[in-house]
């Protein structure tokens, strides 16, 4: 039974004219190949009506490097993801059922530049936190650089604390939020107890997740990074404080008797344990304040606000640290002063050398293509930071290439190292200077300041090709550098064995590609790359360093 001939006279609106155009596939002229082996799905469009939506569809269907694949691999998003993506640009309806899929569509509608989509996918996290996903969509709205909705997020977590760290998500939190939490001034807890225990119950799962011993102190210590140093274990009572977190395999023996001495007596003449906290004050309900708190204009700081709240309450901090050559504070900041801090150049660097690059997701741009150090001049280099050390094992480039990507281009590497190590994320060149030039000529797609919008997938995958860690990477970057992509969650390496490490590049340019050497040191770990057969040995020079710590 063939299409009706006459649907065009039955269908009022140009949405149901649409609607029936996604849903039947009539004159669709292109095919999408969407998401990851086994649950890809292929799906049909009208390059027409995807190009007068999105400039990124316009460039891939009309450009100057016009997409020549048939079908178009859409690896980095979900099938239902791009389905809803479809569905709001054929008919102007979104139908966000779920708090996943808002998030998966957001990003996709930032991929493909749709900002009114983005703000409605925004609209409905907002509407739906809760407890069980504050934690989640500020981990969310920090990767996708959502200031407005990281303040609602931590607004949940500093007024319904408890509600939150009896929620069982809060297990699969990030180490940068649970870090993130215990440096709130402002917590509705009762006790510095609950904060211990939540942090506890998710070494323990953290530990699972990474095949550690839940009950070794070792291993509890070795995934908690610097939380204990964040609690205030002298609001406590002695009683409280031998009855709980005395007894717990986070505390050593020498820790927990330094901290009992503490708490007993003002004058003890044992110092706390080195980093550990030494405040006595619990945590306050200052909500009302932060939001009458006048922001200071940028760069003018007007010092006398600051100082009027500061007399009232000295230690109040936020996780929100501002550096320049004139003031050297911390201050409680609304959504307007951290979506300045979050876009300010100065900012984004000391994020950069702050930042230990573990779970969370932001990324920072390192800089030694332009300090005009070759990238093959790191494969030793390590970063100190305030948590320990992050080392570069980046790869020499043999024989140096280029290739132009129009659509997707995808590169993978296979690795082992001859030690145990944590993967933390990897480095990746940006665009080269030239073709961003001659592409402002050709289709207007770039600015002429050499910088651009840089869009990623990045994964890691066991030898079994099963998912070990992820992220999804999207800001403004120059060209001529390295990029850092950290992942979602770091992951513990074993010696010796097989991993694989992918990413998808979809911005179109061009990038520098090479062969890379097969083998690098760094510090005392050896990495042996390897070009399987699904790889192309060129492609795989795009991942030019693999960054790791020995926690």
């Amino acid at each position: 039974m063939g299409l009706p001939c006459d649907w065009q006279i039955t269908k009022q609106k140009i949405s149901q004219r649409g609607q029936y155009l996604l849903e039947t596939g009539q004159w669709s002229d292109c095919k999408f190949i969407v998401g990851q082996e086994p649950h890809q799905q292929v799906l049909e469009g009208h390059k027409v009506f995807l190009a007068m939506s999105s400039p990124v569809f316009e460039a891939m269907f009309y450009g100057g490097m016009a997409e020549k694949n048939d079908p178009i691999p859409i690896r980095d998003v979900q099938p239902e993801a791009f389905k809803a993506l479809l569905e709001y640009i054929y008919t102007d309806r979104v139908d966000l059922g779920s708090f996943e899929l808002a998030c998966e569509l957001c990003y996709c509608a930032k991929k493909y530049m749709l900002p009114f989509l983005v703000e409605e996918c925004t609209k409905f996290l907002w509407s739906d936190l809760s407890p069980k996903k504050a934690c989640r969509a500020y981990e969310f709205a920090k990767l996708f650089e959502e200031p407005v909705l990281m303040e609602k997020c931590l607004q949940i977590i500093c007024t319904r604390t408890l509600d939150v760290l009896k929620e069982s998500s809060w297990e699969e939190v990030e180490l940068g939020t649970l870090i993130t939490v215990l440096e709130q001034n402002d917590l509705q807890i009762s006790s510095e107890i609950e904060l211990f225990n939540a942090v506890e119950r998710w070494a323990k799962a953290e530990c699972a997740r990474k095949t550690l011993d839940p009950a070794d102190s070792k291993s509890l210590r070795s995934v908690i990074g610097n939380s204990l140093t964040k609690i205030r274990f002298l609001t406590l009572t002695p009683q409280e404080f031998a009855e709980g977190p005395g007894r717990s395999p986070l505390l050593t023996q020498p820790e927990a008797f330094a901290i009992l001495m503490n708490i007993s007596s003002s004058d003890s003449k044992k110092t706390m344990p080195e980093g550990f906290s030494t405040s006595t004050q619990g945590r306050y309900n200052m909500m009302h304040l932060k939001s009458k708190f006048v922001v200071p204009d940028w760069p003018g700081f007007p010092t006398k606000h600051l100082s009027n709240f500061e007399d009232m309450y000295p230690k109040c901090t936020t996780p929100y640290k501002v550096d320049n050559p004139y003031y050297s504070f911390n201050f409680p900041t609304t959504s307007m002063a951290r979506s300045a801090l979050m876009t300010s150049p100065d900012e984004l660097d000391r994020r950069s050398s702050s930042i230990r690059g573990g779970p969370s997701s932001l990324v920072t741009v390192q800089r030694s293509v332009q300090d005009g150090n070759a990238p093959h001049s790191m494969n030793s280099s390590a970063v100190f930071d305030r948590d320990g050390v992050k080392y570069y094992c980046t790869r020499d480039v043999v024989t140096e290439l280029d290739c132009v990507n129009t659509s997707v281009l995808d590169c993978s590497v296979t690795f082992t190292v001859d030690k145990n190590i944590c993967v933390l994320g990897v480095q990746v060149p940006t665009q080269m200077q030239s073709s961003l030039s001659s592409m402002t000529h050709q289709g207007n797609l770039y600015q002429s300041d050499s910088s651009y919008t840089e869009v990623l997938y990045a994964h890691l995958l066991d030898s079994d090709g099963s998912r070990l860690t992820y992220t999804h990477f999207t800001t403004k970057v120059s060209s001529g550098t390295l990029v850092e992509i950290t992942f979602n969650r770091p992951v513990y390496i074993q010696k010796n064995k097989v991993y694989r490490v992918g990413v998808v590049f979809n911005k179109v340019g061009r990038y520098p590609m090479g062969i890379c050497s097969e083998s690098m040191n760094c510090d005392t770990a050896l990495f042996t790359f390897k070009v399987g057969k699904e790889d192309n040995n060129v492609r795989d020079g795009l991942i030019r360093s693999i960054v790791f710590t020995y926690h």
